[in-house]
């Protein structure tokens, strides 16, 4: 087939056509098949001893791309807080410190308190750093759930280690040492990209708007990074050893924190007119921080969490995104 064929480009274009309509769910699939292809064929030995080491390189590059991508269209003057901004940080912390307490006093079965923790995780779980990506894509606010992002991982880097005590595996666990491993854990990534977007919008216009010509790729980079997200997701559900029940209540418990929040924010946003970008800002979370922090603090199996919140929340954002493409066409 030649690449002038009529029938070739039809072709072609119906392809483009679907990847674009269905990025993220491609985007899942394909990370959860490559891990399961990699997984089991001899080919891929010379690889493994570096797989891990490879992806932590490339994942965070890919992140901060896509980061700066995504803040060059954002105007630091913009940022501000909001009365909404405190609502949801109440929401977050609040539900977090009384299930901590529930852990910490209540005489639970081994089985419910892992439930707990899971749910406490993903709750208490900052912004994922993609959510201004997705919002900007759903025509959301992204200076709001930007500014968010930065005021959570704030809040949750001083309610975190003062709760930390009262669940955490971990023996003799400082405030001062759980606070700084936080903010070492997510700031980095999200202040750099932000700091380079602006230093270039003031220093260096001329580049600032050639490099805005490219920012709708920062969601195809986000894609690359959920493949490997949902990559890493799956090896951890393949290789762990616990039950199939205690992995099905961590499956529901990180649904039922992922319905609630969602459904929250739409509700506070909907009230003070960005409907969007709250529902975005409570309901799409970082999840590598959940599955670092349940891994590094608590009983390691919480870790799973992270990876069934992060197919929740993408399954949603998918239906989001297609219902937004429908209304769209339809215009």
């Amino acid at each position: 087939m030649r690449l002038h064929d009529p029938s070739y480009i039809y072709i072609m274009s119906k392809l483009l056509r679907f990847l674009k309509n269905w990025t993220l769910p491609v985007a899942i699939v394909a990370g959860a098949v490559s891990y399961l292809v990699y997984a089991r064929l001899p080919l891929f030995n010379p690889l493994r001893p570096y797989a891990a080491s490879i992806v932590a390189v490339v994942q965070p590059l890919f992140l901060f791309a896509m980061l700066f991508l995504s803040f060059c269209k954002i105007d630091i003057r913009q940022l501000r807080p909001r009365l909404s901004h405190l609502w949801l940080i109440l929401f977050q912390c609040g539900t977090f410190v009384l299930l901590c307490l529930l852990v910490g006093f209540a005489r639970l079965t081994p089985g419910m308190a892992v439930m707990i923790e899971s749910a406490l995780l993903c709750l208490v779980c900052p912004t994922a750093t993609a959510s201004s990506v997705v919002t900007q894509k759903l025509g959301g606010d992204t200076a709001d759930v930007t500014m968010y992002l930065i005021l959570i991982n704030l809040a949750v880097s001083l309610v975190i280690p003062l709760m930390l005590p009262l669940v955490s595996e971990v023996e003799h666990i400082s405030f001062l040492s759980a606070g700084w491993s936080i903010l070492t854990k997510v700031f980095p990534l999200l202040i750099g990209p932000l700091a380079t977007a602006q230093l270039l919008r003031y220093v260096f216009p001329r580049l600032h708007r050639r490099v805005l010509a490219y920012s709708n790729s920062a969601f195809y980079l986000w894609a690359v990074s959920l493949a490997l997200a949902i990559a890493v997701t799956t090896r951890s559900i393949v290789h762990t050893t616990h039950p199939f029940i205690e992995l099905a209540g961590i499956a529901a418990a990180s649904l039922v924190c992922c319905i609630v929040q969602f459904a929250f924010g739409r509700w506070l946003g909907g009230r003070c007119g960005r409907r969007v970008s709250t529902s975005q800002a409570l309901g799409q979370k970082n999840t590598v921080f959940v599955i670092w922090l349940g891994y590094t603090f608590l009983n390691p199996v919480t870790s799973l969490a992270g990876g069934f919140y992060s197919i929740w929340h993408n399954v949603y954002n998918t239906w989001q995104l297609r219902q937004c493409a429908k209304r769209a066409n339809r215009q």
